[in-house]
């Protein structure tokens, strides 16, 4: 991995990594002798695996590089020592003397931390994590003590995790399920998201608790395929954009979406990630990408995202730029991951959200109100939900309710009856009746519409054909 920089004559280097026993692993190459220091043990000699010297200062174990000819020293943690003056001038000063006799010294670190006097002499190498080859193998290693059959879709649903990660997962999968359950690997994946305190961890709703909106689910059911293992031609889709009125399931579809194609939810909101530092907020926002990056196959939900980028052309003005920024890293991120992530963003006013984040979005459905059919099979839901009796010929009265408005009055029924719940509901569409109709006509041309249309009536049809 790095005997090229060896023979370029490299003097420093700095590894990015998370697991510091892998890279002891994996960065020998022939030609140099390998050696590695922590401030507990002292020096290591990597072939015999013994202690050589038990030096555990920083500066003496750098100096003491100095006497050798093609060695490399791996130094664990050095980033943490990075603020002493000795350790700083000991670099300096070794750096051309290491160039002329083959050595290097290797700092392994997760961060990248570094004095400005001595950063332009460290050339940065991202160790990458283990590929699905390597966790296959890892499943075969535990799978011989255990006469379990190794699974490529597990090892494949592992990706992101770090070797020791993914070494526990497949052995607590083990315990739980006695084989290699992409379930319970990513449970184990959704610690990521829980550590980093950037993004939670949702489940997936269940699609059958989605009433109607059949044009939304065949759209996002005919694109599962190009996720495919097996695909090779199809593009990938990169997500959806939702607009509609508030309560009319934008949210919930989102959630079921994860179920439809079987993957992880996890609710990202760009709002939580700002922050009153300068430049943290785009720093947070970089780092919840990597971390999605990182996690592999998952939906990611964000909800009302107007809410979090409105105004982003003007937030010079307002939050010095903060939110423009954001958007910046995200559009940039949407447009060039290769990760099999789909993005599934609502909206309640889509005139608030920049026009080149809405052409990142392979489309933009608009929830309407829902149909006749639509809202008996809402009704069947929450009658099951909530154990409410609303008749399905109640769907003529609540024509103009939400699916939200439709839930309350099960739930309302239960405490005060049906009729009387019915009389003190008033639906959205009539206390906001501009609105709504605003919204309707705007989403006439300009996006596709995601709720199930009813049969037309046959004497509907019959005058049609005599105008004509």
């Amino acid at each position: 991995m790095i005997k090229d920089y060896l023979k370029a004559g490299y003097p420093t280097l700095c590894i990015l990594t998370y697991e510091p026993y892998r890279a002891e692993q994996l960065l020998p190459c022939e030609g140099w002798r390998f050696l590695a220091w922590d401030c507990i043990q002292g020096i290591k000699d990597l072939e015999s695996k013994k202690i050589i010297e038990e030096i555990k200062d920083p500066v003496e174990a750098i100096n003491w590089l100095n006497q050798f000819q093609d060695t490399v020293l791996l130094m664990h943690n050095l980033h943490l020592f990075m603020d002493f003056p000795e350790v700083v001038q000991s670099i300096q000063n070794g750096v051309f003397r290491w160039k002329a006799t083959g050595s290097a010294l290797v700092m392994i670190s997760p961060v990248i931390k570094m004095s400005p006097e001595v950063e332009k002499y460290f050339h940065i190498i991202d160790l990458p994590l283990p590929g699905d080859n390597e966790l296959f193998a890892l499943q075969t290693e535990l799978g011989k003590q255990t006469s379990v059959e190794p699974d490529k879709n597990a090892a494949r649903a592992a990706m992101g995790l770090t070797e020791f990660e993914a070494e526990t997962a497949f052995a607590l999968s083990l315990i739980r399920k006695g084989c290699f359950s992409t379930t319970e690997i990513s449970e184990a994946k959704s610690q990521m998201i829980r550590k980093s305190g950037l993004m939670e961890f949702w489940s997936p709703a269940d699609i059958n608790d989605v009433g109607g909106l059949g044009s939304l689910k065949g759209f996002i059911e005919n694109r599962a395929k190009a996720f495919s293992p097996d695909n090779e031609k199809l593009p990938h889709p990169k997500g959806l954009l939702l607009v509609g009125i508030p309560g009319t399931g934008k949210s919930l579809s989102s959630k079921a979406t994860a179920s439809i194609l079987g993957w992880p939810l996890i609710r990202l909101d760009i709002g939580s990630l700002k922050h009153s530092l300068v430049g943290e907020s785009e720093r947070r926002m970089r780092e919840a990408t990597q971390i999605i990056d990182a996690f592999g196959v998952c939906v990611v939900w964000c909800d009302e995202i107007e809410k979090s980028l409105a105004g982003s052309k003007s937030s010079g003005e307002t939050d010095a730029g903060t939110t423009s920024s954001m958007l910046g890293h995200l559009l940039t991120w949407m447009q060039e991951t290769t990760s099999s992530v789909f993005i599934m963003a609502t909206a309640n006013d889509i005139s608030k959200l920049p026009p080149e984040l809405i052409r990142r979005f392979d489309a933009t459905f608009f929830v309407d109100l829902p149909s006749r059919s639509e809202r008996i099979d809402i009704i069947n839901i929450m009658n099951r939900k909530w154990g409410s009796e609303i008749p399905e010929g109640y769907a003529d009265k609540l024509n103009g309710y939400t699916g939200a408005e439709i839930e309350q009055l099960a739930k309302d029924s239960l405490f005060d009856g049906l009729e009387e719940a019915l009389d003190a509901l008033i639906p959205l569409s009539r206390t906001m009746k501009e609105d709504v109709q605003s919204l309707k006509e705007w989403a006439k041309t300009r996006a596709r519409i995601a709720n199930t249309k009813d049969d037309e009536p046959e004497d509907q049809r019959k005058l049609r054909y005599l105008k004509t």
